[in-house]
């Protein structure tokens, strides 16, 4: 039975009790504390603790408490608790030196699994400084460590993407396939034109969520089969802007957002909510303007039947300066045509859309 000392510091009362039952059924010995104050007058005047569980506390505590007991005693692992709602705070607290990160509601076999993984990296950690190891192998375990946290993160964004894209599923049919395919086929662009995996992540949510403003369009306009009147055509094209005030609000959509916002500009300047032109469109925006103009010439519709790769590429090619930045025009025609035709057919084999658009690690959204 494990007997190690360890300090959980949590502003919630059924946190600390939950987390402090579960150690204490492992064998572990626990000492609760409610508040920053308390928890660093423990740690200063009842020592040792193998580790510390904190709570973040609403961000700034939690954060404050890590650096101090950091600075006190570098070699006590720090594991931080938080909720999804802090998941930017927790990714700043890893890079301030926390050992992992628990994302509530928390399961008792994780915490006890990452509880005995911090013990361990303490000991070995202890018998390595023995040793006097190399400084690089141990700094790049720590990196490690912290790549292996962050994607864990990373991977609840994917989540959190995917449930966006199909509660607008819900709403309007039409775009199911339709997201997946366009940010699949904006993906290849933003490949082939050699952008680094940040800039194409960001272009990545930003075509997949082109119209999540289309939840706030009222159903009578969005699913009306016939054509739409000028003042309904006028409430459609609030979309972007729409789209783009409900992206803004989550942190790591941000720079997503200003793709959803320009999805609809024109390189001449004719397209709307603003009427950007040339440059001024964000390149992101301009490389998915081709691809969702492919997919929307090569998909049936209800006023025509899907149409061939070759009547798209046409077409694509005939726009060029007016609707579409040239530069984008002629790497697009550059590219194979069976491309599209796998992509789309992988599209159609995969449920979820991150295995097949973004199916490199360093590509997750």
């Amino acid at each position: 039975m494990a007997s190690e000392r360890i300090l959980v510091v949590d502003t919630e009362q059924r946190g600390r009790a939950m987390i402090a039952s579960a150690l204490e059924s492992a064998g572990y010995y626990t000492i609760t504390a409610s508040t920053r104050q308390e928890a660093i007058r423990r740690f200063k005047e009842d020592p040792p603790y193998e580790i510390v569980l904190v709570d973040l506390m609403g961000g700034a505590p939690g954060i404050e408490l890590l650096e101090i007991i950091s600075r006190a005693q570098p070699d006590v692992p720090v594991l931080i608790t938080a909720s999804q709602d802090h998941a930017k705070e927790a990714i700043h607290a890893l890079r301030k030196g926390a050992f992992d990160c628990l994302l509530k509601p928390i399961e008792i076999n994780t915490l006890l699994s990452a509880v005995g993984e911090a013990i361990h990296h303490k000991r070995h950690m202890q018998q390595s400084y023995l040793l006097q190891p190399n400084l690089e192998q141990v700094i790049a375990t720590r990196t490690e460590m912290l790549r292996r946290a962050v994607s864990d993160l990373e991977r609840s964004y994917d989540i959190t993407l995917e449930a966006l894209g199909d509660a607008l599923d819900l709403k309007d049919t039409e775009t199911e396939g339709h997201s997946k395919r366009v940010t699949a086929y904006t993906v290849a662009l933003a490949r082939a034109m050699g952008l680094a995996p940040s800039e194409i992540r960001i272009i990545a949510r930003g075509a997949f969520l082109h119209d999540i403003g289309k939840m706030a369009i009222p159903d009578a306009i969005l699913l009306k089969p016939g054509k739409l009147t000028m003042d309904e055509q006028s409430l459609m094209r609030e979309h972007c802007v729409r789209g783009y005030q409900i992206l803004s609000k989550i942190p790591y959509l941000r720079e997503a957002a200003e793709i959803v916002y320009t999805h609809q500009e024109r390189y001449d300047g004719s397209g709307y909510p603003r009427g950007l032109k040339g440059n001024e469109i964000p390149l992101g925006s301009r490389i998915f303007a081709v691809a969702d103009t492919l997919d929307a010439i090569t998909s049936d519709r209800p006023y025509r039947r899907a149409q061939s790769i070759e009547i798209a590429r046409r077409e694509i090619q005939r726009c060029s300066g007016t609707q579409f930045d040239p530069r984008v025009v002629e790497l697009y025609a550059s590219m194979p045509d069976r491309l599209w035709m796998e992509l789309r057919r992988e599209i159609s084999q995969h449920p979820r859309f991150t295995s097949v658009a973004l199916s490199s690690p360093e590509l997750r959204f």
